[in-house]
C-alpha cells in the first residue's frame, strides 16, 4: 500500500509539473505574440510615415521643377487676359496658383509652346493642375492629386522691395516674382517650408 501511495504521489507532482510547464509555455506564447504584434504594427507606422514622406519630398521636387520653368507669358482665356503668374487666396484660407512654365505645348503659332499649371488644396490634399493649352476658349483643367494630409498651404512672392505678398501679380512688379516661399501645414501639425529662386 505504501508503494502505491509513493508511485501515485509521484505521478500527481509529475502532473503537477505538465500543467505548469504548460502555463509557462502559453503565458510565453502569449508574450511573443504580444512582440511580435507591436513589432509588426511599429514596421507598418514606419512604412506608412517613409511613404508619406517620400510623397511629400516628391510633390516639393515636382514643384521646384515647374516654378523654375516659369515663363513670363500671359494667357487668353473666356473672360480675358489672364497674367504669365496668378496667385490669390480662396475662399479656404489656402494659396492658390497658376502659372505658365515652359512645357510640351507645340503649336503653329511662333513662341506658343509652353504650359499652363497650377496648385492648389482640395479635400485636404495639395493637387497640381494642368491645362491642355495656353490659350482656351473654356476651362478644361484636369487635377491630380499629389499629397494627401495637408491642412494648409500658403504661397508667398518676394517682390522688388523685399517684401512677401500672398497676391500676385503685385503692382509696379514684374511678370514674375523674384521668389517664392511655400508653407504647406500637415494634418499631424507639422510646418514644411520651401524657397525658390526664380529669377
Amino acid at each position: 500500500m505504501s508503494k502505491r501511495r509513493s508511485h501515485d504521489a509521484v505521478a500527481g507532482f509529475t502532473l503537477i509539473e505538465v500543467l505548469v510547464a504548460l502555463a509557462l509555455l502559453a503565458l510565453t506564447a502569449v508574450l511573443a505574440w504580444q512582440a511580435t504584434s507591436a513589432l509588426v504594427d511599429g514596421e507598418l507606422r514606419l512604412s506608412d510615415e517613409a511613404r508619406h514622406w517620400r510623397s511629400l519630398d516628391l510633390a516639393f521636387a515636382r514643384m521646384e521643377g515647374d516654378l523654375r520653368q516659369s515663363l513670363p507669358r500671359a494667357v487668353r482665356t473666356p473672360s480675358g487676359k489672364e497674367p504669365a503668374w496668378l496667385a490669390a487666396t480662396e475662399s479656404n484660407g489656402a494659396s492658390a496658383i497658376v502659372f505658365t512654365r515652359a512645357g510640351p505645348e507645340f503649336d503653329a503659332e511662333p513662341g506658343a509652346a509652353g504650359q499652363r499649371i497650377g496648385y492648389r488644396i482640395r479635400d485636404a490634399a495639395l493637387e497640381v493642375v494642368y491645362w491642355p493649352t495656353l490659350d482656351r476658349s473654356r476651362d478644361e483643367s484636369v487635377a491630380y492629386r499629389l499629397v494627401d494630409g495637408v491642412a494648409g498651404f500658403r504661397v508667398e512672392h518676394l517682390a522688388s522691395t523685399g517684401q512677401w505678398v500672398a497676391a500676385w501679380p503685385h503692382f509696379g512688379e514684374s511678370t514674375l516674382p523674384r521668389a517664392v516661399r511655400v508653407l504647406m501645414t500637415l494634418a499631424s501639425g507639422e510646418i514644411i517650408e520651401r524657397w525658390f529662386a526664380l529669377q
